[in-house]
């Protein structure tokens, strides 16, 4: 009886997961040695992989969250803002004498408390997780420039100045800024989330079948409403980390780049309509885009074209997560 089972199956499944993660790999490749061979020589020098290094680790944080809400079938428009949130209240706490640690962890402590109302509020009202985080973009994007009464915020230099700025000579043994392996770390971390823990069992379960994962007896508000807080702390995590650049907080910047976060999730492999994604997939689309826009600008193409290459990126992303949906059943 045991031998009736078919050993096509989990074969078959396995390798449609190979190829959702080798594609975005190849893309990388691809898209890579495109530019090595159009734009400058200068974008291939080491300084300039290392800045590209740099600004991946932005996204690429913000895309672990981001990650985790497109697994469990969610979106979140709010991310740029929580982003701006958080530099500004990085730099008031800066200017109130915190110290750069505390002053670091109110920044993402802002961020995980917006993620929080963004899950209470999808969860309690019934409310589509696209209408509630529209709504709550420009709440906390309000909320930033109040705080920072519609300007920049200058704050003290400290070491926070130091997660994303270039490596000086003698931090060459680090080989990339502390700001990138703190996301690498990271990723880690989340990967060992999906993989080991009910969490992440839950969390696909949601993104799957939701109503199947209800009855089976998961606790569906709950997961939802840790899975935006924990997105909304990456979020902030990632304005810290655009503190760093910045060394300002600036309740206008990361305006739209949610759709660079969401672009890279769905690039990576991760499915809009729930139940897919990876940590690795998204670590490349996020690196993937940021390869896109530098190759744009080491050819001194305009920031409207810039603008129309991210658009397009984004429309096939999608076009591919629904080819993808499509050759599933």
């Amino acid at each position: 009886m045991e031998k009736t089972e078919n050993p096509k199956i989990p074969f078959s499944f396995s390798w449609r997961k190979w190829l959702n993660l080798i594609g975005p790999v190849l893309g990388l490749v691809f898209v890579f040695a495109l530019f090595s061979i159009i734009a400058p020589e200068s974008f291939r020098s080491g300084r300039n992989l290392e800045t590209i290094a740099r600004q991946t680790a932005i996204t690429g944080t913000a895309s672990l969250g981001m990650t985790l809400v497109i697994i469990s079938a969610g979106i979140d428009l709010s991310v740029g803002s929580v982003i701006a949130l958080s530099t500004v209240v990085i730099a008031l706490l800066l200017n109130l004498g915190l110290n750069p640690l505390l002053a670091g962890l109110g920044g993402i402590l802002a961020g995980a408390i917006c993620g929080l109302v963004n899950g209470a509020l999808i969860t309690r009202l019934r409310v589509v997780p696209f209408i509630v985080t529209l709504g709550t973009l420009l709440v906390i994007r309000g909320l930033a420039k109040g705080l920072a009464r519609e300007q920049k915020v200058d704050a003290p230099i400290s070491w926070l100045n130091n997660l994303l700025s270039a490596l000086k000579p003698d931090q060459r043994w680090l080989v990339l800024a502390p700001g990138v392996w703190l996301m690498i770390i990271l990723s880690l971390m989340v990967w060992l989330l999906l993989r080991y823990t009910r969490l992440g069992r839950h969390i696909f379960a949601i993104g799957s079948n939701e109503n199947t994962a209800r009855l089976c007896g998961v606790p569906t508000d709950r997961v939802k409403v840790m899975v935006y807080t924990l997105a909304a702390g990456f979020a902030g995590l990632s304005g810290l980390m655009q503190f760093s650049r910045l060394t300002v907080g600036d309740p206008t910047v990361a305006a739209g780049l949610e759709l660079d976060v969401i672009a890279a999730v769905v690039i990576g492999g991760g499915s809009l309509s729930g139940g897919e994604g990876s940590i690795l997939g998204s670590l490349v689309g996020a690196l993937i885009m940021t390869v896109i826009r530098s190759g744009c600008s080491q050819m001194g193409l305009p920031n409207w074209v810039q603008e129309i290459v991210t658009g397009a990126i984004i429309i096939i992303a999608v076009a591919l997560d629904r080819f993808r949906r499509r050759r599933a059943f």
